[in-house]
């Protein structure tokens, strides 16, 4: 019904149109008004450098997005922020969840961690499952984009996204908020309360239920899909028994779970010659061996066919305790953190009706860190920090590719009869044990000038081990004598050949790294409205182990490297009403860690040689008048791989029916750009407020997001170089001291966005079809939503 509402997206036009014209005929007067009044720009004040400051003093290329906008906007995931952000990507696969900044990121393996370092009030989130937990009740959100090597530290070789939840207050404050979406039936209940315990205690409880009956069509069960059902709990307690010293504990416990996939296919070609069964396409071949309908209708047209039953279960928990003491004039700052989940998946990753195999996924983790520092008052001769950190962390992940009795592969092939009611099985696990020193001193040399040298010193040791083995789905044991003759297109190399005879491999080692990361920045302030600055820093991101990958030819990858520089500014203008921030920015990266799918069931690490991304990013806010906002961010991004060589595990990085032309069987990808690179990326919103009546507020929000073409295909099939789009939502709302109530349409004009491609695995191997499944970004939705304040 609401897909019927257009005149949704003309009535806001007209609106901004009649605001426009108002502005035009008397932009003048109302510049005069605001600067006789006063009204400026409210300060934005951030902690990327480990200490309060304002946004316009910080040297960083950093986009912070306000809690009031995370709630006014239904920001409910990392999926929905990379909206807001230009430069930063998020996207789920079928069996992983990544997150990109310039064009840099992890792929699918769980042997990774992110090169987004994100980080929860100051607690290391690295594994790529904690993407996708819920967001609520932050106070802010911090993008900070190229190396963070010296404070953040942890991988953050790409960026860093620093989450900072709301705090307790010692006044009583409350919010209820519900928010429905009648297009798919998404309802979201918020409760937060705040205030004081006592006159040294005060307390913040937040507590949010989220459903979603999902966006696509399941044409096998009839379901919607993927079915999402969170519920989020947070507590935390603020202790300040004297004005040196105050403690926070939070605790805070997260399931979220999901039934089905929002997953396609999207496009079937037919077999090759040579293939069991020449010129049919995929679904064709399905529906000879009796499964017709297995595939819905291979375009993006957000309906599947699935038998597999998908679903991801999650628990996590999280506990933070953060002490702040004066020493002097200087502060101890002293955070520990605990982090622990586990999730147990089943993905149908034939992404078929038809009985071809199943994925099991169950992974548990659990992290503890510990940092210390002390930090200068700030405003000296010298502004200084220095610290120590430490995180010990251990992963057990186990998957098992499940071949049921019934499986088409034992009617394509007699060979492939043995292979039926067996699965192969991993067991990958890793321990690791971090430690790190810091330090980064500013010295203002005068009222102008400013130079920041800073350091990281890191020791980590990792060990790792990957078992996989044949097991009979019927008995639990290993399968003895597993024939030899078995195509190796189904288990790609997972298996040693013996006297004809498959048998699995046990591998494990062990690493021990050390880096150090230093940092050079030099900074000029001529007046209070104008900070330039220019920086050479490093990064570092510790090697590891390959989890995903099937083959023995190698179990270890490699560190990577970068050096980065940057050169911009930010800039105060028309009295405080206007603020603007540029960066231009190059970043050599070596033997950058990238993960490629070999064409079958499995994923290979490799280290290319060297990658540069460089280009620039400017944001800023203007002030119209006393009644419109607008606040802007576009980012350019050329990524290139200069050497893509060939130093990794083997196997992958070529799409269907391309030729590998390197010693380890993978494909060149030197001179082009990597997965998730558009050219162009933006956000622009206007904001328009005013009083009606009787304490009563009027609110007229529209944000556009724009994003050049790109390729979304893992191993960058330039078939799926997807074009350009944009997206436009819009949010009418009407207010007072207690109640709002908000009308949200978000991508009003239907966009269909591809947000992950690869080929469904064994369609090109195994069949010989050139088939590909796809993930769908959410169509348009429009959500009521109403919130009560006390």
């Amino acid at each position: 019904m609401f897909r019927k509402l257009i005149f949704v997206p003309a009535v806001l036009c007209l609106g901004f149109a009649a605001g426009a014209q108002a502005q035009d005929a008397d932009s003048d007067d109302q510049a005069s008004d605001a600067a006789a009044t006063g009204r400026v720009l409210e300060e934005i004040v951030v902690t990327a450098q480990k200490r309060e400051e304002g946004l316009t003093d910080v040297p960083i290329s950093i986009v912070v997005t306000s809690g009031e906008k995370i709630r006014q906007a239904g920001i409910y995931r990392i999926e929905d922020l990379q909206n807001y952000v230009p430069n930063l990507q998020m996207t789920e696969s079928g069996i992983s969840t990544q997150m990109y900044i310039r064009g840099i990121g992890t792929g699918n393996n769980q042997g990774f961690e992110q090169s987004v370092g994100q980080y929860v009030d100051g607690i290391y989130y690295g594994r790529q499952q904690l993407i996708r937990a819920p967001m609520f009740d932050l106070a802010r959100v911090s993008t900070l984009r190229g190396p963070q090597s010296i404070l953040f530290g942890k991988n953050s070789i790409a960026g860093a996204l620093a989450m900072t939840t709301a705090a307790p207050t010692q006044d009583y404050e409350g919010r209820f908020s519900y928010s429905n979406d009648f297009e798919h039936n998404t309802r979201m209940l918020e409760l937060v309360m705040s205030g004081g315990l006592s006159d040294t205690v005060s307390g913040r409880f937040a507590i949010r239920k989220y459903d979603d009956d999902g966006y696509l069509v399941n044409t096998f069960n009839g379901a919607d899909e993927p079915e999402r059902d969170d519920l989020a709990v947070r507590g935390t307690v603020r202790w300040e028994p004297s004005d040196r010293l105050d403690i926070t504990l939070k605790l805070e416990r997260d399931v979220f779970d999901t039934t089905g996939r929002q997953i396609e296919v999207i496009e079937d070609n037919p077999a090759i010659a040579g293939s069991p069964i020449p010129g049919l396409t995929y679904a064709q071949i399905l529906g000879v061996f009796g499964f017709p309908g297995a595939i819905s209708d291979a375009t993006q047209n957000y309906s599947r066919s699935a038998d597999g039953g998908d679903f991801s279960n999650n628990e996590l928990d999280s506990h933070a305790l953060t002490i702040n003491y004066q020493v002097g004039e200087n502060t101890l700052t002293a955070v520990s953190g605990y982090v622990s989940y586990d999730f147990l998946e089943i993905c149908d990753c034939d992404y078929t009706a038809a009985p071809v195999f199943n994925v099991l996924l169950d992974e548990e983790y659990e992290q503890f860190s510990q940092e210390i520092r002390l930090t200068s008052p700030g405003g000296e001769k010298v502004d200084w920090i220095v610290g120590g950190f430490y995180q010990t962390g251990d992963l057990d992940f186990r998957d098992a590719i499940i071949v049921p009795p019934n499986s088409v592969l034992g009617s394509l092939s007699p060979a492939l009869v043995p292979i039926l009611n067996t699965s192969a099985q991993r067991q990958f696990t890793q321990d690791s044990d971090l430690w790190a020193v810091f330090a980064q001193a500013t010295i203002n040399l005068n009222d102008e000038w400013a130079v920041t040298v800073g350091g990281r010193y890191t020791e980590e040791d990792k060990k790792g081990s990957r078992l996989i083995e044949i097991i009979d789905n019927t008995t639990g044991l290993v399968v003895p004598n597993f024939p030899g003759s078995i195509a190796p297109a189904v288990f790609t190399g997972a298996f040693a050949i013996e006297n004809e005879q498959f048998t699995g491999h046990d591998l494990s080692g062990s690493r021990d790294e050390s880096s150090f990361t230093p940092l050079v920045r030099l900074e000029y302030r001529p007046n209070d409205d104008v900070m330039l600055f220019a920086s050479a820093t490093t990064g570092f991101k510790a090697g590891g182990f390959d989890a995903r990958s099937n083959n023995t030819v190698s179990f270890e990858f490699t560190d990577e490297e970068a050096t980065s520089f940057e050169a911009g500014g930010r800039f105060s203008y028309a009295d405080g009403r206007g603020e603007t921030g540029i960066s231009f920015f190059y970043t050599d990266y070596d033997d950058l860690q990238v993960s490629q799918f070999d064409g079958t069931l499995g994923f290979n690490v490799t280290n290319v040689p060297n990658t540069v991304v460089k280009g620039f990013e400017l944001d800023g806010r203007y002030l119209i008048s006393d009644s419109v906002t607008l606040t802007y961010a576009v980012g350019f991004l050329d990524h290139e791989f200069k050497n893509f060589g060939a130093s990794g595990s083997g196997g992958g990085n070529c799409y269907f029916g391309e030729t590998p032309v390197l010693a380890d069987g993978t494909c060149d990808r030197t001179g082009q750009s990597g997965q998730y690179t558009p050219e162009f990326t933006g956000h622009t919103s206007l904001d328009y407020v005013t009083p009606f009546s009787n304490g009563w507020e009027f609110r007229l929000t529209g944000d556009l997001t724009w994003v050049s073409s790109q390729n979304a295909h893992v191993n960058l099939d330039p078939a799926y170089k997807i074009d350009a789009y944009q997206k436009i939502d819009a949010r009418v709302a009407v207010s007072n001291e207690k109640w709002e109530f908000a009308f949200i349409g978000k991508n009003i004009t239907d966009e269909k966005v591809l947000t992950y491609v690869n080929n469904v695995p064994l369609s090109g191997g195994t069949f010989g079809t050139n088939t590909y499944y796809g993930l769908d970004a959410r169509d348009s939705t429009y959500t009521l939503q109403v919130t009560l304040s006390f």
